[in-house]
């Protein structure tokens, strides 16, 4: 089994909420308000900004206070970690999924 990776488990349970992605998503088109954010859910204040404190933990989102609002803008470099486990992942799977169809494919010729 791999090292167990804390960053990695925070990253994949910010990004496992829709609420959350779509924050993420709309982020990717710049910063917005804790308000601007809010208002496409109809979720109160308040539970936005514990979707947001999550993304926070995660490293994908940071804050910043700008006057009386808060100011949340998009950290993508976290993503490049996901991604990176994903593609080791696949590459492991491909892996398998090859030797077996080769695998398959010889006792196919075998049987015939």
């Amino acid at each position: 089994m791999t090292k167990h990776d804390p960053r990695l488990d925070r990253l994949f349970h910010a990004l496992s909420d829709p609420t959350r992605r779509g924050i993420v998503e709309r982020l990717a088109h710049g910063p917005a308000t804790v308000s601007e954010l809010a208002e496409p859910t109809g979720m109160a204040l308040p539970t936005v900004m514990r979707h947001i404190a999550v993304l926070a933990e995660g490293g994908l989102v940071r804050t910043e206070k700008a006057g009386r609002a808060r100011l949340c803008h998009a950290v993508p470099d976290p993503m490049d970690a996901a991604r990176d486990w994903m593609e080791a992942q696949r590459a492991i799977w491909i892996a398998r999924l090859d030797r077996m169809e080769a695998h398959i494919l010889k006792k196919d010729l075998e049987d015939d």
